[in-house]
């Protein structure tokens, strides 16, 4: 069952004077079914980082629909965007968007805080995530006391407090050495297999390569898609390669 429909999604903007105007995205349409991890890849000005805002509900199409769970978010008033947001989905984004001032904790917290959640039920949620993270020391220190992947771990664990429908993430390895992207990837990976809905946004390879399946995107189309099937990591690791490498030189769709 799909928990995520787009359908012919466009979007076109104007110079501020009017003038000149510029496609960002053609005619997009795919839909992600429920529990999927699906990983988004295209070069720099593709569309990807247009399509995720739209997807996020910060961004609204110039044509098409984007239904999560069936609901249409473009005919969302922008009054109920904020609530729509926290109540549907989940963020993890390259630069971790923690703030300083706060904890660990009272940063994983924020989402509930917002929505009025009670304490006891925000400790009782919190729990568990932060176990399976193995962050549960943490909780006390501050953004700039632990490492950059312990800060991701921790926006990881913000992100999915809310029993989100959808967790979307903005190139999650970018700001990440090799060992702590593996980590986090391994940490995707066990949150998409307990049925977390993933879409991911990434420049990485490897970080493509844990998804379930990949979609290119190329001058604002959608170029080719690869289904992970039965590959192993690496097989799976060297198609994308190749598409990408496509991509690049200019070839046509496979």
């Amino acid at each position: 069952m799909s928990i995520l429909e787009v359908s012919g999604i466009r979007k076109v903007y104007s110079s501020r004077f009017g003038g000149n105007f510029v496609e960002a995205l053609k005619n997009v349409s795919f839909q992600v079914e429920r529990g999927e991890f699906v990983a988004i890849m295209g070069e720099s000005g593709s569309g990807k980082t247009t399509l995720l805002n739209i997807l996020a509900a910060l961004d609204k199409p110039t044509a098409g629909k984007v239904l999560l769970d069936g609901m249409d978010i473009s005919k969302i008033r922008d009054s109920a965007l904020a609530q729509f947001r926290r109540d549907n989905l989940g963020f993890v984004f390259q630069d971790f968007n923690l703030l300083d001032t706060f904890t660990l904790e009272d940063n994983i917290y924020l989402p509930l805080v917002l929505s009025g959640t009670p304490y006891t039920e925000m400790q009782n949620r919190l729990r568990p995530i932060a176990t399976k993270l193995g962050i549960p020391g943490l909780m006390k220190k501050y953004p700039y006391e632990v490492s950059g992947g312990q800060k991701q771990r921790a926006a990881v664990a913000r992100a999915i407090i809310t029993n989100p429908k959808l967790i979307l993430a903005d190139e999650p390895t970018g700001a990440l050495d090799s060992r702590s992207s593996d980590e986090l990837l391994k940490l995707f990976s066990e949150v998409n297999g307990q049925g977390q809905t993933v879409l991911m946004v990434t420049h990485s390879v490897r970080a493509a390569s844990v998804a379930g399946r990949v979609m290119f995107i190329r001058d604002g189309e959608i170029f080719h898609q690869l289904y992970r099937g039965a590959d192993t990591f690496d097989s799976f690791y060297q198609k994308i390669a190749d598409t990408l490498t496509l991509i690049a030189t200019g070839g046509e769709r496979a």
